[in-house]
């Protein structure tokens, strides 16, 4: 088959423009204003996402993580990969159960291994 240039152009034109769109998940996002600690209880740790109410406790191990609902109960004990999250500051893998956690306007969250990290995340925001 050939393709044309302006297929080239269009299909470019559609990674670039479109796709993020359609797909906000997947393109890198701007913080929503600065970051409000966060009770661990109000976080869904699968999602990433803070809720209004508390959510379902799961222990693994000794340390409490929480979902918010039995799909996410699961992965939490079954997916040890799970229950780790990358501070964005120190760039250091931190346990989700011991973690600072910061949520934005639009309750995405945030781990960090220390409330200083989550407040210089913060200034430069």
């Amino acid at each position: 088959m050939k393709y044309s240039k302006l297929t080239f152009f269009g299909l470019a034109l559609f990674l670039a423009v479109i796709l993020p769109v359609i797909a906000p998940g997947q393109a890198k996002q701007k913080q929503n204003g600065p970051l409000e600690v966060v009770e661990t209880k109000y976080v869904c740790m699968i999602n990433n996402m803070r809720f209004a109410k508390e959510q379902i406790p799961v222990v693994v191990s000794g340390k409490t993580y929480f979902g918010c609902c039995e799909m996410c109960k699961m992965a939490l004990k079954n997916k040890p990969s799970n229950r780790v999250a990358v501070d964005p500051v120190s760039g250091k893998q931190v346990d989700k159960a011991k973690a600072v956690i910061g949520a934005d306007s639009s309750d995405k969250v945030y781990y960090f291994e220390s409330l200083e990290n989550l407040k210089k995340y913060n200034k430069k925001g």
